[in-house]
């Protein structure tokens, strides 16, 4: 016969025999993985088309370039998706007048509370290529009205000029532009003069850059596409395009404007004697030029966008091709473009897409 300490016992085990099943680890708290996800990525050309301009406000990438008849803009938050998005046309001009053929390189900007495109356009005949101004008061700039505020021109310099931008620079604003020194010369220089206001040119102009050196005349004399860059502390680079786009050297050079210069004074600048940015004929890319720049959605990369062709020989042709890859800053504050990368490859998409 059992004693009652043994039956006990046996009720202790047989009871924890029972509830064995019931306490498994059914309402035990397992974390989910912590492994991260993996890199969000593009490949380049991100979209066909030549001159791209780029500008960031208010959270979104206002993008445009050279479509021949018309200037239309793309609007976006993630500049490695632009190939996939709809553009909208802001101007179309009337057949027949001053600006109504050859549109090329719009750039758009937002001065004193409005946005301005500039852009080049002529008649028909390479000859009566100008810059031109267009205007828009609304916040948003691919909606509201864009008004024609005619050329944009000094009295002095009153003939062939294309590839307008803006510096903005100790309180004041001053326009660059690629330029002959006369309607019956080829060669490019690149000019700036002070402005009055947006679409109003108030000094004569002078000129920043001739093409001189070996790199800048492969097809012919050129400095064009002249564009402004600035690092953390401030200082002025004017990145631009040499020799001629229908080569596969055409490539970036740079001028550097001196602490405290003035823009308007030509020995402020100094010229690199080298070309900044070249092809990489093993990386599918020829003729990189005619660029911009943008900062990623976060605020911490620095990124350059630019055209180039995939292929030897393809020349000012549709068949250019736009491309964005980061840079660095060297120790001494000067921009470090690196070399272009291979069309293809993955590549991590800008910071906080």
């Amino acid at each position: 016969m059992l004693s009652l300490n043994k039956y006990v016992r046996l009720f202790v085990i047989v009871t924890a025999i029972f509830l064995l099943p019931f306490c498994k680890k059914k309402n035990v708290y397992i974390p989910p993985s912590t492994s991260p996800s993996a890199p969000k990525t593009f490949v380049n050309p991100i979209i066909n088309g030549a001159d791209p301009w780029i500008i960031r406000k208010d959270g979104f990438y206002y993008y445009t370039h050279t479509l021949g008849n018309r200037v239309a803009l793309w609007k976006t938050t993630a500049v490695s998706k632009l190939g996939t998005l709809t553009n909208t046309n802001i101007f179309t001009p009337s057949p027949g007048s001053p600006n109504s053929s050859n549109i090329w390189a719009p750039e758009i900007h937002f001065l004193d509370n409005k946005w301005y495109v500039y852009y080049t356009a002529g008649a028909g005949l390479d000859i009566t290529q100008r810059t031109w101004v267009l205007e828009n008061s609304n916040v948003d700039p691919t909606t509201g009205t864009w008004v024609d505020k005619g050329r944009i021109y000094t009295s002095d310099a009153d003939f062939w000029a294309t590839d307008g931008t803006v510096l903005e620079y100790n309180g004041s604003k001053y326009f660059l532009w690629s330029g002959r020194p006369n309607p019956a010369v080829q060669n490019q220089n690149i000019y700036i003069a002070k402005m009055t206001n947006p679409w109003t040119l108030q000094t004569p102009a002078v000129i920043l850059t001739k093409p001189q050196l070996s790199w800048e005349i492969n097809g012919g004399p050129v400095n064009e596409g002249p564009e402004i860059l600035k690092n953390n502390s401030g200082k002025i680079f004017l990145i631009y395009s040499a020799s001629g786009c229908w080569t596969d050297d055409y490539a970036l050079g740079m001028l550097t404007l001196r602490d405290g210069g003035d823009p308007l004074v030509f020995a402020d600048w100094k010229k690199n004697q080298q070309p900044v940015f070249t092809k990489k004929p093993e990386n599918n890319a020829y003729s990189p030029g005619h660029n911009g720049f943008f900062k990623s959605p976060d605020g911490t990369e620095d990124w350059i966008i630019y055209h180039a062709n995939s292929n030897s020989g393809d020349g000012c042709s549709s068949k250019r091709n736009v491309r964005i890859q980061k840079f660095s800053w060297n120790t001494d504050g000067t921009p470090n473009f690196g070399e272009p990368l291979k069309t293809g490859v993955s590549i991590n998409v800008p910071s906080g897409e």
